[in-house]
């Protein structure tokens, strides 16, 4: 049975807090700023596209099997969480980050938390929120969760595995197949 302990689309303090950033190596950025710049546009632009449709990335991701689920339940998940790419909202989780982990004690007492963070974000030539509010990604027809969909119920629904949930749907068909 799955019982939901913290859920960081909808409890605080996680609700608020931005998801996602990518994490280069130093040596590759020193090495190629250009294609590190160039691939965080790409991921920036797939983050939008994921976000205008959420029921398009869902079927993608488990018709090409990076996720072991079904369509529906990743559906659920993807439209549940929130994928407003941004560039200051990554810059201000950085430094957010380094502050809570040096209360933590994750971080030495005498750590110059703005100092750090300002180290540990780089930014990159042509990656701004400027630029991003610019970019147009499709809309696909069959994309977006449909409005009448009302997420929360169908996740319940879900991860309580009735019989009317896909999980139980997917369980009856494998068992009738075996």
């Amino acid at each position: 049975k799955v019982r939901n302990i913290a859920d960081q689309a909808a409890d605080a303090p996680y609700k608020d807090e931005y998801c996602c950033a990518v994490i280069v190596n130093g040596k590759y950025l020193t090495a190629n700023p250009k294609s590190a710049a160039a691939a965080t546009r790409a991921l920036l632009k797939g983050a939008k596209w994921v976000e205008a449709n959420p029921a398009a990335a869902a079927r993608l991701s488990v018709e090409k099997k990076y996720l072991a689920s079904s369509p529906e339940l990743n559906t659920v998940a993807i439209s549940h969480l929130r994928y407003v790419p941004s560039v200051s909202g990554a810059d201000d989780a950085v430094k957010s980050a380094a502050a809570e982990m040096k209360v933590a004690g994750m971080l030495s007492p005498t750590t110059d938390v703005p100092s750090l963070a300002s180290r540990a974000f780089a930014h990159l030539d042509g990656v701004s929120d400027e630029w991003l509010q610019g970019v147009e990604v499709e809309r696909l027809a069959d994309g977006q969760v449909p409005l009448d969909q009302d997420i929360r119920l169908f996740a319940e629904m879900i991860l309580s595995d009735t019989e009317g949930s896909c999980c139980a749907k997917e369980k009856t068909t494998l068992a009738a197949k075996n």
